[in-house]
């Protein structure tokens, strides 16, 4: 009878659809399997693998998930119904169960190779390429990783036609992404190698008959192509037996180069039907006209991110020597290529219903115009969200006008745009009868104003906006929960007008503020967790004699901390002038939960703060120091206590540290960052931190005494590098660059005054041997040749932008008492190229970018 009932219960669990109504602990869930194996009782070992398939990314996340019996594992991860995001959180909670169970492996009877099969489960050639090349350096799975890299890169390389070759007549299951009626979300983020075919191969069912089928139809295409090579080829859907996944809600493309757009959005609108979130990030292809067939095809998607790098030229005080565009012709590395089926003109006027898009981030899209603009603020009344970050082809009276129609807007990010006096008119002025902002005025504050209900403004870098509009507009923000104003012409009278009281975030970097008005909002918003005061020369100097009412004339700066520490509880904090020892002392109740900290310009930590920031600051996650007096001493007692520390950075410090400050191992470190502070590292020091910091996936090291071999201890190292800039660092490129490539998943490299070797072909080799690369800087000092081949369309692959600065030698008298003079390079301008998804700007400037 209990038998009866257990099987009952538990079969009644596994299969609700509420997650709430029949949770199984995962703890008891191993009791039950462990109550059915001393039963030798079959259905309910089966049940209980199906459960844990089912909720597997529910299960690895919790603290016992180590504790799960090895037969239970295995069961679950071969059942048909494991449902996981991506390959990648498959990976990654095997290699965490295995080496959590290393005195499991020696105690039992299995042999070590038995446990360690257990990782051929993993569809290898479904990993993220940044994955699977950091895996390389892994004991247990580098052997496996270097398979799944291989595999990847010949992936990429088939075209329509060799996918006949791909398909073969065997088993498919490699290359099958794993969906099943309980999929939530599909992340295939950072996987280059996903094609048409392999999309449609997983949306088929998992029998001989569907492989057939893939295969009639993508000879029957491959027998259409435009093109001799095959460059042209459009798999249709309707003609295979696709299946439905209704669970599905998001699908995460980003970086999925391979993958044509606008068929991804046919397959999507097929097998996903209510589909409500879409990221595709850093695709230069995703044109709007894209983003227009997504909104058409998928009418339920409420939230759409298209986010790509942020235009390096976005300052406004930068000196323009000259510059030129240019109209790109053909959309780059594409095996599969549909063209733009509809027009933006067309889709514009066929006047579709209002879509349900909420959530719309267009960060960096420079590419994106008021005619754009007109198009989203037409069909997407009901966007609360938007993020227009770095888009620099907008106009002021074009958001303004946006900002009136979408009346829901709670979240508005437009930092470095256009956003000026039009926009901030009309979010304190909206209404729907108002639609002429020649005739508003500052003053006048309506009830139901935008300003009023939102919750989250970001404008970080926009100074079109004077101090008479930012006044107007914090006076009327009063249910902000998030506020940058980086960068603006923010003033005491401005921030002191600001009246919410429900702030979390708070950015004034870099603005003339003082602490008294930054004092005020401290005091009225006890909430606050982060907070960035880094650059503010004006924090702690003497007021200005031209005092407001709301501030106290017998402000003390002091009193800023005693506030913070008195009502706050941050988690993030970046300060600079007017940090010191006793600054910190005060705020010590309010960052004993901080996880971030960043101490610029002006603040001045002795030693003796620095070294109790690990009793102070307990949780600390990340910690960047610049112009501080550091020590061997301190940097130890740093690294030896804060073992969650992610993030190191030292810049321009002073102080003597040598290589024992590193000598510690630090597992979870992920950035590094030490920039004029390690002048004397060689490459033995270089060795020492790739065992010690053997997970990091960003490197910069500024000044040091590297020579070539160091491009291949990074290399081995560290093969999962996604960021390393190297600068003034000896003789590492000195007889070119070669090593470095097998950094293949590199997102971001910076190479300069390193050795004049660098190859005339370098950018143009680096970008097809690191596939995932968008950003390149480098320097005409460096280049063998005196000058770098530039790439053009066809050949840019993931590219985004390409620095490269030019310097011009001058004399540098060494004393009254020498004769001789030396030659030191001195900077003289950048050229900058910034693609998106129609034409490259050519630029040139000043400054050293």
């Amino acid at each position: 009878m209990l038998l009866m009932q257990l099987k009952s219960w538990l079969s009644e669990a596994s299969l609700s659809k509420d997650p709430g109504l029949f949770q199984i602990q995962l703890e008891d869930l191993i009791d039950i399997w462990d109550f059915g194996l001393e039963l030798d009782n079959g259905f309910v070992q089966e049940i209980c693998a199906s459960y844990l398939a089912r909720n597997f990314m529910w299960a690895m996340s919790n603290k016992i998930f180590k504790d799960t019996p090895y037969e239970l594992l295995l069961l679950c991860i071969k059942h048909p119904h494991l449902t996981i995001d991506g390959e990648k959180h498959l990976s990654d909670a095997l290699l965490i169960w295995l080496h959590s169970n290393t005195e499991q492996l020696e105690r039992s009877s299995k042999t070590e190779c038995e446990f360690f099969d257990i990782l051929k489960q993993i569809r290898i050639s479904l990993l993220p390429l940044w994955f699977a090349a950091g895996k390389r350096s892994s004991i247990s799975f580098s052997e496996l990783a270097n398979e799944s890299v291989d595999s990847i890169f010949k992936l990429m390389k088939v075209t329509p036609k060799g996918s006949m070759n791909v398909l073969g007549d065997g088993d498919l299951s490699h290359l099958r992404i794993r969906l099943t009626k309980y999929s939530k979300k599909v992340d295939l983020s950072g996987c280059p190698q996903i094609t048409p075919m392999i999309l449609l191969l997983s949306f088929l069912p998992n029998n001989h008959n569907s492989y057939l089928a893939l295969r009639k139809t993508i000879k029957e295409s491959a027998s259409n192509f435009e093109q001799a090579d095959g460059s042209k080829c459009q798999i249709t859907q309707s003609l295979l037996p696709t299946l439905s996944f209704e669970a599905v809600l998001e699908v995460d493309i980003s970086g999925c180069l391979k993958l044509p757009l606008e068929d991804a959005i046919d397959y999507f609108s097929n097998s996903f039907p209510f589909l409500r979130r879409v990221k595709a990030a850093y695709l230069l292809n995703f044109k709007m006209t894209t983003l227009y067939r997504l909104i058409q095809k998928c009418s339920l998607v409420s939230e759409v991110d298209i986010t790509v790098d942020v235009n390096p030229l976005i300052s406004s005080q930068l000196s323009v020597i000259s510059s030129s565009s240019a109209v790109i012709s053909v959309a780059p590395n594409r095996a599969y290529f549909v063209g733009d089926k509809f027009s933006m003109t067309s889709l514009y006027h066929l006047g579709p219903s209002l879509s349900n898009i909420t959530k719309l981030t267009l960060e960096g899209r420079s590419d994106v115009c008021d005619s754009h603009i007109q198009y989203i603020s037409k069909f997407c009344a009901s966007l609360c969200y938007l993020n227009l970050k770095g888009c620099i082809s907008v106009t002021d009276v074009c958001m303004a006008n946006l900002i009136r129609r979408c009346t829901k807007l709670q979240s508005l990010l437009v930092c470095h745009t256009s956003f000026g006096m039009n926009s901030v008119l009309a979010l304190c002025n909206a209404s729907p009868s108002f639609s002429n902002s020649q005739s508003a005025q500052f003053g006048k504050r309506p009830l139901d104003s935008l300003a009023s209900n939102l919750q989250l403004l970001h404008m970080g870098g926009c100074k079109c906006a004077d101090e008479a509009s930012l006044l107007e507009l914090l006076s009327q923000t009063q249910m902000l929960k998030s506020l940058c104003l980086r960068d603006t012409n923010l003033v005491d009278s401005a921030l002191c007008s600001f009246s919410g009281s429900l702030l979390e975030v708070l950015d004034v970097s870099n603005t003339m503020i003082s602490g008294a008005a930054l004092h005020h909002v401290v005091c009225t918003n006890p909430g606050l967790k982060c907070l960035n005061a880094r650059g503010c020369k004006n924090l702690f100097q003497p007021e200005n004699t031209k005092k407001e009412a709301k501030i106290s004339s017998s402000y003390s700066c002091e009193e800023l901390f005693i506030e913070l520490g008195r009502t706050c509880r941050l988690e993030e904090i970046a300060l600079g002038w007017g940090l010191s020892y006793f600054s910190l002392q005060a705020l010590k109740p309010a960052i004993l939960s901080l996880r971030v900290m960043t101490v610029g310009l002006g603040g001045t930590l002795p030693e003796d703060s620095l070294r109790l920031l690990p009793t102070t600051c307990p949780l600390l996650e990340s910690l960047v120091l610049y112009f501080q007096v550091i020590s061997d001493c301190m940097i130890i007692n740093i690294l030896t206590s804060l073992r969650q520390l992610q993030t190191l950075a030292l810049c321009y410090c002073l102080g003597d540290i040598s290589i024992s400050s590193f000598n510690i191992s630090m597992p979870n470190l992920r950035i590094l960052k030490l920039e004029r502070v390690t002048p004397w590292m060689t490459n033995n020091d270089l060795v020492l931190l790739t065992r010690n910091c053997a997970n990091l996936v960003e490197l910069s090291l500024l000044g040091s005494k590297l020579n070539s071999d160091a491009q291949c201890i990074i290399s081995h190292g560290w093969p999962g590098l996604i960021s390393l800039h190297l600068e003034d660092c000896g003789e590492v490129t000195e007889n070119g660059v070669s090593s470095l490539f097998n950094c293949i998943a590199l997102e971001n490299l910076l190479l300069r005054h390193n050795g004049s070797g660098i190859q005339r072909n370098f950018i143009l080799e680096a970008a097809s041997k690191m596939p995932m690369l968008r950003q390149v800087a480098l320097d005409v000092c460096d280049a063998k040749e005196g000058d770098f081949d530039l790439p053009d369309d066809a050949d840019r692959y993931s590219l985004r932008s390409v620095k490269i600065a030019r310097c011009k030698s001058t004399r540098c008298n060494v004393g009254s008492h020498f004769a001789d003079t030396t030659r030191k390079p001195v900077h003289r301008e950048t050229l900058v190229l910034v693609w998106n998804s129609t034409n490259v700007v050519r630029t040139v400037v000043k400054e050293r970018l």
